[in-house]
Protein backbone atom coordinates (compact mmCIF):
# COMPACT_ATOMS: atom_id res chain seq x y z
CA UNK A 1 0.00 0.00 0.00
CA UNK A 2 1.48 3.44 -0.69
CA UNK A 3 0.67 6.36 1.30
CA UNK A 4 0.96 10.08 0.26
CA UNK A 5 1.61 12.72 2.33
CA UNK A 6 0.92 16.60 1.15
CA UNK A 7 3.95 18.78 2.03
CA UNK A 8 3.22 21.37 -0.11
CA UNK A 9 -0.23 22.42 -1.95
CA UNK A 10 -0.07 26.12 -2.32
CA UNK A 11 0.76 27.91 -5.88
CA UNK A 12 3.32 30.68 -6.84
CA UNK A 13 3.21 32.24 -3.52
CA UNK A 14 3.48 30.56 -0.27
CA UNK A 15 0.48 31.30 2.32
CA UNK A 16 0.40 30.82 5.92
CA UNK A 17 -1.53 27.43 5.72
CA UNK A 18 0.34 26.47 2.27
CA UNK A 19 3.57 25.46 1.49
CA UNK A 20 4.86 25.82 -1.64
CA UNK A 21 4.64 22.28 -4.02
CA UNK A 22 5.04 19.14 -2.82
CA UNK A 23 4.03 15.83 -1.85
CA UNK A 24 5.73 12.38 -0.49
CA UNK A 25 5.12 8.96 -1.86
CA UNK A 26 5.77 6.36 0.29
CA UNK A 27 5.96 2.54 -0.79
CA UNK A 28 7.60 -0.22 1.18
CA UNK A 29 11.20 1.08 1.17
CA UNK A 30 10.99 3.89 -1.36
CA UNK A 31 10.21 7.19 -0.77
CA UNK A 32 9.57 9.47 -3.60
CA UNK A 33 9.51 13.03 -3.57
CA UNK A 34 7.58 14.54 -6.23
CA UNK A 35 8.76 18.17 -6.73
CA UNK A 36 10.49 20.11 -4.10
CA UNK A 37 9.20 23.25 -3.63
CA UNK A 38 10.45 26.15 -1.10
CA UNK A 39 10.95 25.21 2.83
CA UNK A 40 9.34 21.17 2.13
CA UNK A 41 12.32 19.82 4.05
CA UNK A 42 10.81 21.94 6.89
CA UNK A 43 7.49 20.70 6.42
CA UNK A 44 9.16 16.34 6.45
CA UNK A 45 10.31 17.49 10.29
CA UNK A 46 6.98 18.64 11.13
CA UNK A 47 5.13 15.57 9.86
CA UNK A 48 8.53 13.66 10.98
CA UNK A 49 9.90 12.23 7.82
CA UNK A 50 13.30 12.01 7.79
CA UNK A 51 14.75 13.76 4.93
CA UNK A 52 17.61 11.62 4.36
CA UNK A 53 15.07 8.37 3.61
CA UNK A 54 14.14 10.21 0.15
CA UNK A 55 15.32 7.73 -2.35
CA UNK A 56 13.61 9.55 -5.43
CA UNK A 57 12.91 13.73 -6.86
CA UNK A 58 10.38 13.55 -9.39
CA UNK A 59 10.72 16.98 -10.64
CA UNK A 60 7.75 18.72 -12.69
CA UNK A 61 9.21 21.79 -14.21
CA UNK A 62 12.16 24.36 -13.06
CA UNK A 63 9.46 26.96 -11.82
CA UNK A 64 10.73 28.25 -8.84
CA UNK A 65 7.78 27.24 -6.58
CA UNK A 66 8.46 23.35 -7.26
CA UNK A 67 12.12 23.45 -7.02
CA UNK A 68 13.66 26.22 -4.22
CA UNK A 69 13.39 23.92 -1.70
CA UNK A 70 16.31 21.18 -3.81
CA UNK A 71 19.46 22.46 -2.39
CA UNK A 72 18.40 22.54 1.32
CA UNK A 73 16.78 19.10 1.30
CA UNK A 74 20.25 17.40 -0.80
CA UNK A 75 22.64 19.44 1.68
CA UNK A 76 20.48 17.97 4.77
CA UNK A 77 20.29 14.75 3.26
CA UNK A 78 24.30 15.13 3.15
CA UNK A 79 24.86 16.23 6.63
CA UNK A 80 22.36 13.08 7.77
CA UNK A 81 25.11 11.26 5.99
CA UNK A 82 22.55 9.38 3.59
CA UNK A 83 24.55 6.47 2.32
CA UNK A 84 22.42 5.62 -0.68
CA UNK A 85 22.17 7.52 -4.42
CA UNK A 86 19.51 10.13 -4.95
CA UNK A 87 18.00 9.58 -8.00
CA UNK A 88 16.80 13.20 -9.57
CA UNK A 89 14.22 12.83 -12.44
CA UNK A 90 13.18 15.69 -14.56
CA UNK A 91 12.20 17.75 -17.55
CA UNK A 92 14.85 18.29 -20.74
CA UNK A 93 17.19 21.38 -19.34
CA UNK A 94 17.61 19.21 -15.50
CA UNK A 95 21.20 18.90 -15.73
CA UNK A 96 21.81 22.40 -16.29
CA UNK A 97 19.23 23.75 -13.92
CA UNK A 98 20.92 21.77 -11.14
CA UNK A 99 24.33 22.28 -12.23
CA UNK A 100 23.98 25.99 -11.97
CA UNK A 101 21.97 25.08 -8.50
CA UNK A 102 24.86 24.33 -7.49
CA UNK A 103 26.89 26.88 -8.19
CA UNK A 104 24.94 29.45 -7.12
CA UNK A 105 26.24 28.56 -3.06
CA UNK A 106 29.14 27.34 -1.33
CA UNK A 107 28.13 23.92 -1.55
CA UNK A 108 28.73 21.18 1.21
CA UNK A 109 27.95 17.62 2.26
CA UNK A 110 25.76 17.58 -0.53
CA UNK A 111 24.09 14.42 -1.48
CA UNK A 112 25.45 12.30 -3.43
CA UNK A 113 23.15 12.29 -6.38
CA UNK A 114 22.24 11.07 -10.05
CA UNK A 115 20.36 13.40 -12.26
CA UNK A 116 17.87 11.35 -15.31
CA UNK A 117 16.53 13.90 -17.76
CA UNK A 118 13.28 12.32 -19.15
CA UNK A 119 10.33 12.77 -21.51
CA UNK A 120 8.07 9.92 -21.84
CA UNK A 121 7.78 6.25 -20.92
CA UNK A 122 9.11 4.06 -18.50
CA UNK A 123 11.68 5.55 -16.36
CA UNK A 124 12.04 3.70 -13.46
CA UNK A 125 11.26 -0.06 -12.86
CA UNK A 126 11.37 -3.23 -10.03
CA UNK A 127 9.98 -6.08 -9.82
CA UNK A 128 7.06 -3.96 -7.52
CA UNK A 129 6.27 -0.87 -9.39
CA UNK A 130 6.97 1.29 -12.36
CA UNK A 131 7.49 5.20 -12.94
CA UNK A 132 5.68 6.83 -16.26
CA UNK A 133 6.69 9.93 -17.26
CA UNK A 134 4.38 11.94 -19.59
CA UNK A 135 4.60 15.89 -21.10
CA UNK A 136 2.95 18.31 -19.74
CA UNK A 137 2.32 21.76 -22.01
CA UNK A 138 3.23 24.60 -19.89
CA UNK A 139 5.41 27.76 -20.49
CA UNK A 140 8.40 25.86 -20.06
CA UNK A 141 9.22 22.12 -20.06
CA UNK A 142 6.93 19.90 -17.74
CA UNK A 143 6.60 16.73 -17.32
CA UNK A 144 4.10 14.65 -14.88
CA UNK A 145 4.03 11.24 -13.47
CA UNK A 146 2.70 8.08 -13.33
CA UNK A 147 3.50 5.44 -9.95
CA UNK A 148 2.03 2.20 -11.31
CA UNK A 149 2.15 -0.57 -8.95
CA UNK A 150 2.51 -4.12 -10.58
CA UNK A 151 -0.26 -6.83 -10.30
CA UNK A 152 0.75 -9.48 -7.78
CA UNK A 153 -0.77 -12.23 -6.24
CA UNK A 154 -2.06 -13.35 -2.59
CA UNK A 155 -2.75 -16.15 -0.72
CA UNK A 156 -6.61 -17.51 -0.59
CA UNK A 157 -6.25 -18.26 3.34
CA UNK A 158 -9.03 -20.09 3.50
CA UNK A 159 -8.05 -22.82 0.52
CA UNK A 160 -4.53 -23.00 2.07
CA UNK A 161 -5.71 -24.30 5.19
CA UNK A 162 -8.11 -26.47 3.69
CA UNK A 163 -4.94 -28.02 1.68
CA UNK A 164 -2.71 -28.01 5.24
CA UNK A 165 -0.24 -25.33 3.10
CA UNK A 166 1.53 -23.14 5.71
CA UNK A 167 5.18 -21.52 6.30
CA UNK A 168 7.61 -20.69 3.11
CA UNK A 169 5.69 -22.46 1.10
CA UNK A 170 3.14 -20.06 0.60
CA UNK A 171 6.03 -17.53 0.40
CA UNK A 172 6.72 -19.63 -3.15
CA UNK A 173 3.44 -20.34 -4.40
CA UNK A 174 2.60 -16.39 -4.23
CA UNK A 175 6.03 -16.05 -6.06
CA UNK A 176 3.54 -18.51 -8.72
CA UNK A 177 6.07 -21.33 -8.59
CA UNK A 178 5.02 -24.74 -8.04
CA UNK A 179 5.45 -26.78 -5.00
CA UNK A 180 5.37 -30.27 -3.95
CA UNK A 181 2.99 -30.81 -0.90
CA UNK A 182 2.41 -34.77 0.69
CA UNK A 183 3.25 -36.14 -2.74
CA UNK A 184 1.01 -33.79 -4.52
CA UNK A 185 2.20 -30.69 -6.90
CA UNK A 186 0.16 -27.68 -6.48
CA UNK A 187 -0.03 -25.00 -9.11
CA UNK A 188 0.02 -21.60 -7.85
CA UNK A 189 -3.35 -20.77 -9.16
CA UNK A 190 -4.92 -23.66 -6.70
CA UNK A 191 -4.93 -20.92 -4.13
CA UNK A 192 -3.83 -17.59 -4.92
CA UNK A 193 -5.93 -14.70 -6.69
CA UNK A 194 -4.37 -11.83 -8.50
CA UNK A 195 -4.63 -8.36 -6.91
CA UNK A 196 -4.11 -5.41 -9.73
CA UNK A 197 -1.56 -2.57 -9.14
CA UNK A 198 -2.32 0.71 -8.48
CA UNK A 199 -1.52 3.90 -10.52
CA UNK A 200 -1.61 7.14 -8.84
CA UNK A 201 -0.38 9.68 -11.49
CA UNK A 202 0.51 13.49 -10.77
CA UNK A 203 -0.22 16.35 -13.45
CA UNK A 204 1.77 19.21 -12.70
CA UNK A 205 1.37 22.70 -13.97
CA UNK A 206 -0.21 22.54 -17.70
CA UNK A 207 -3.34 22.86 -19.79
CA UNK A 208 -5.05 20.16 -21.37
CA UNK A 209 -3.13 17.99 -23.44
CA UNK A 210 -2.49 14.61 -24.31
CA UNK A 211 -0.01 13.85 -21.77
CA UNK A 212 -2.13 14.84 -18.84
CA UNK A 213 -4.82 12.55 -20.56
CA UNK A 214 -2.63 9.45 -20.44
CA UNK A 215 -1.66 10.07 -17.28
CA UNK A 216 -5.37 10.49 -15.99
CA UNK A 217 -6.60 7.91 -17.45
CA UNK A 218 -7.78 4.75 -15.17
CA UNK A 219 -5.80 6.45 -12.21
CA UNK A 220 -6.52 5.09 -8.77
CA UNK A 221 -5.38 8.78 -7.48
CA UNK A 222 -5.09 11.71 -9.40
CA UNK A 223 -3.73 14.41 -8.11
CA UNK A 224 -3.89 17.63 -10.19
CA UNK A 225 -3.25 21.08 -10.38
CA UNK A 226 -6.15 23.31 -10.40
CA UNK A 227 -4.80 27.08 -9.70
CA UNK A 228 -8.50 28.72 -10.20
CA UNK A 229 -11.66 29.25 -10.18
CA UNK A 230 -13.08 28.69 -13.68
CA UNK A 231 -14.28 32.63 -13.14
CA UNK A 232 -10.86 33.16 -14.15
CA UNK A 233 -10.40 30.85 -17.10
CA UNK A 234 -8.29 33.82 -19.57
CA UNK A 235 -6.28 34.36 -16.79
CA UNK A 236 -5.37 30.50 -15.72
CA UNK A 237 -5.20 29.82 -19.48
CA UNK A 238 -2.52 32.61 -20.05
CA UNK A 239 -0.01 31.12 -17.37
CA UNK A 240 -0.76 28.03 -18.66
CA UNK A 241 -2.47 26.65 -15.94
CA UNK A 242 -5.46 24.52 -15.04
CA UNK A 243 -8.83 25.78 -13.35
CA UNK A 244 -10.63 23.72 -10.91
CA UNK A 245 -13.25 22.44 -13.69
CA UNK A 246 -10.28 21.72 -15.82
CA UNK A 247 -8.98 19.04 -13.26
CA UNK A 248 -12.29 17.68 -12.72
CA UNK A 249 -13.09 16.83 -16.00
CA UNK A 250 -9.89 15.36 -16.33
CA UNK A 251 -10.21 13.09 -13.77
CA UNK A 252 -13.81 12.66 -15.16
CA UNK A 253 -13.18 12.00 -18.86
CA UNK A 254 -10.13 9.82 -18.07
CA UNK A 255 -12.06 7.55 -15.81
CA UNK A 256 -9.85 8.14 -13.02
CA UNK A 257 -11.31 6.86 -9.54
CA UNK A 258 -10.46 9.33 -7.11
CA UNK A 259 -8.83 13.14 -7.81
CA UNK A 260 -7.08 15.32 -5.72
CA UNK A 261 -6.39 19.16 -6.59
CA UNK A 262 -3.41 21.07 -5.37
CA UNK A 263 -1.29 23.85 -6.38
CA UNK A 264 -4.62 26.37 -5.10
CA UNK A 265 -3.97 29.96 -5.58
CA UNK A 266 -3.21 32.18 -2.43
CA UNK A 267 -6.34 34.27 -3.41
CA UNK A 268 -8.47 31.57 -1.93
CA UNK A 269 -8.64 32.18 1.53
CA UNK A 270 -11.38 29.29 1.50
CA UNK A 271 -11.80 25.98 0.18
CA UNK A 272 -16.03 25.84 -0.08
CA UNK A 273 -16.14 27.01 -3.91
CA UNK A 274 -13.31 25.13 -5.19
CA UNK A 275 -14.84 22.22 -3.43
CA UNK A 276 -18.52 23.05 -5.09
CA UNK A 277 -16.71 23.56 -8.13
CA UNK A 278 -14.93 20.31 -8.75
CA UNK A 279 -17.81 18.23 -7.13
CA UNK A 280 -19.80 19.58 -10.11
CA UNK A 281 -17.74 17.73 -12.66
CA UNK A 282 -16.26 14.99 -10.71
CA UNK A 283 -17.88 13.85 -7.39
CA UNK A 284 -15.00 11.76 -5.43
CA UNK A 285 -12.75 14.96 -5.24
CA UNK A 286 -10.90 16.10 -2.67
CA UNK A 287 -8.89 19.89 -1.93
CA UNK A 288 -5.02 18.81 -0.49
CA UNK A 289 -3.94 20.74 2.41
CA UNK A 290 -0.55 21.11 4.28
CA UNK A 291 0.32 17.69 5.71
CA UNK A 292 -2.44 15.58 4.78
CA UNK A 293 -2.03 12.10 4.19
CA UNK A 294 -4.19 9.44 2.07
CA UNK A 295 -3.37 5.45 1.63
CA UNK A 296 -3.83 4.00 -1.41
Amino acid sequence: MAEITFLGTGCMQPTKTRNHSGFLLSFGKENILFDCGEGIQRQMRITGIKPAKVTRLCISHWHGDHVFGIPGLISSMGADQATHTLHIYGPKGSKKYFDHMLKSFSSKDIMKHEIHEVSSGTIFENEEFKLVAEPLKHSTECVGYSFIEKDRLRINVAKAEKLGLAGPILGKLQQGEEVMHKGRKIKSSEVTYQVKGKKISYVADTIICKGANNLAKNADLLISEGTHLSDIKEKTEKYMHLTIMDAALLASENNAKRLVITHISQRYKSISEIVSEARTYFDDTVVAEDFMKIKV
